[in-house]
Parts: C-alpha cells; structure tokens; sequence
C-alpha cells in the first residue's frame, strides 16, 4: 500500500512534567527531532502557556512536527507528519520519547492520502502537466 505520508501520533505518558513544562526544553527536543529523522526544518513557532503547557510546531518541507504538553498531568501529545520516504518519523518519535524521560509511551501510525495510482510507487511531488491530467 502506498500512501503520500505517514501520520504517527503519539502518547507520552508519564513524563517528566518539569522538562515538559520548559519552552526552551520543549522547543529544542523538537527541532531535534526534526533534525534526528533528517527532515528539513522551515520554521518553528512556540508558545508557553499561564500557568503552564506548551504547544508548538516545527514546519518541516515534508509536513510537520507538533506538541501540546500538560506537564501537570506528566503528558504530551505529539503528531508527526511526513512526506516521502527520506524522513523516519519514527526516529523523531523515539528521540521525543528520551528526551522527555517517557515511561508510557503509545504511538499509533496512520498512512494518508492512500490513492490508487496502478499499484505504482506514489511521487512526492507531480509535475504541473501531471496535476494538469488529474484536474
């Protein structure tokens, strides 16, 4: 089955609430993760919330990395997106699941934009002409 990216979202359980509620911890774990799967970071924007918890998201050219953390409950929400077959999104997840000393983590992997294309091996990107057949 060939999809045109891979969705892995993440539970962590159990964490350590005071990394998870450290923006500048949190920031670099994820640009981290990005940069430990070999995608290519585009932008990152991050916000520390009152009294506490972050979310925030790492724009990589094959999607994207994002957080939401409740360091009162010990536990983040991640999703990593990507396109492609360059990036390994479960390098990130793993790297993540470390730096946040997680001791119950789930990930649940999901395949999306699951098109027929006669069993062919989906491109990354189509041609204008291409997309101009579809169309």
């Amino acid at each position: 089955m060939h999809a045109l990216g891979n969705h892995l979202l993440i539970e962590l359980k159990d964490c350590n609430p005071s990394i998870l509620m450290n923006l500048q911890k949190v920031t670099d774990a994820m640009v981290s993760a990005a940069k430990e799967a070999k995608a290519t970071i585009v932008d990152v924007s991050f916000h520390e919330f009152n009294p506490f918890g972050i979310s925030g998201m790492v724009v990589i050219a094959e999607s994207h990395l994002s957080i939401h953390t409740w360091p009162e409950y010990s536990y983040a929400a991640v999703d990593i997106f990507t396109c492609g077959d360059i990036i390994k999104p479960e390098v990130a997840a793993q790297y993540l699941i470390n730096i946040f000393e997680c001791t119950n983590p789930s990930i649940v992997e999901m395949k999306r934009g699951i098109i027929s294309h006669k069993n062919e091996k989906l491109p990354h990107k189509v041609s204008n002409a291409e997309f101009q057949m579809v169309s």
